[in-house]
């Protein structure tokens, strides 16, 4: 089975996004995982984690809610694994990853969100979500509350200080269920104790800089409310960033370094930069690219832009 490629990803050095006299940056290709996403990681580890602790029984039927990369990833692992798989997820989330979550046999359920990700969607996804595991008797990922998702993600960081050679001076990623920025930074925090950990949202859903939530276009995080498991404790900074700037980083960063993905990967090269001009030459900056950008080619991200 394929489930052993999951990981193990490569890591390339940006030059033409990043001006003179700044600290180097240096991405990790997540999209080189089987579905295209890092969530591979996290998918493996909560089912596998079931698994070892009998939460989860053979052909028992997994329930999600997700905005996509989570349900993709999850689809792709109960699908080798034999599990069934419900998902609540929305049309606020790009078509493809819906369509590749049926590709692997997962049965969706589309709530509708035209204004894109509102304060009340993850909630409303979630609640949902709950009242599928009672009709099914299915056992719940709960990715947000999930602690086997938050370890699935050490290895990341295990990689980059292989990678890196235990050089790294900040690591910044856009935060979701903040899974890979805890699990990564916990990792990194064993060799690094003085690292920089710089977490990412939407400049237009600020929660985590102590803003009020509201409604964005970049998926992956932004969820209107600081996810369970992170604390203030568990970062230094936060980086609010414009959805519009993300989205033309991305691009960018497409056409220029050859790192192609989506707006959650642009939020993370934006806050990157910034990092790296402030650290200045002979210092490190570690993030990720999280997705491919096969998965919103449908979108607004490159359809506007090679219309």
């Amino acid at each position: 089975m394929t489930l052993g490629t999951i990981g193990s990803t490569p890591i390339v050095r940006l030059h033409r996004l990043v001006g003179d006299g700044a600290a180097e940056v240096w991405v990790k290709l997540e999209d080189r995982n089987p579905t295209g996403s890092y969530k591979d990681r996290m998918a493996l580890a909560m089912i596998e984690g079931a698994e070892r602790s009998g939460r989860l029984a053979p052909g028992q039927t997994v329930v999600e809610y997700t905005g996509g990369s989570t349900g993709s990833s999850l689809a792709y692992v109960c699908a080798l694994k034999g599990y069934p798989l419900r998902i609540v997820t929305s049309d606020a989330f790009a078509a493809e990853k819906l369509r590749t979550m049926e590709a692997f046999g997962a049965e969706l359920e589309v709530l509708p969100s035209p204004a894109g990700i509102t304060p009340e969607l993850i909630p409303k996804l979630r609640a949902r979500a709950a009242v599928l595991v009672e009709e099914e008797g299915g056992f719940a990922t709960d990715q947000f509350s999930n602690r086997d998702m938050v370890e699935g993600y050490r290895a990341l960081g295990r990689e980059l200080l292989e990678q890196l050679d235990d050089r790294i001076d900040a690591f910044c990623a856009y935060v979701g269920t903040a899974g890979c920025f805890l699990g990564v930074t916990r990792e990194l925090r064993t060799a690094l104790p003085e690292l920089h950990r710089v977490a990412v949202e939407p400049a237009e859903s600020p929660v985590l800089s102590g803003g009020e939530p509201g409604t964005h276009h970049i998926e992956g995080g932004g969820a209107g409310f600081w996810p369970p498991q992170l604390t203030p404790a568990d970062l230094d900074e936060v980086v609010a960033v414009p959805e519009a700037e993300a989205f033309a980083t991305a691009r960018r960063a497409a056409r220029e370094e050859g790192v192609w993905s989506g707006p959650s990967t642009g939020a993370n090269l934006v806050a990157a930069l910034r990092l790296a001009g402030r650290l200045g030459p002979g210092r490190r900056v570690a993030t990720v690219a999280v997705d491919s950008g096969l998965k919103y080619l449908a979108g607004s991200l490159y359809a506007a832009w090679t219309s």
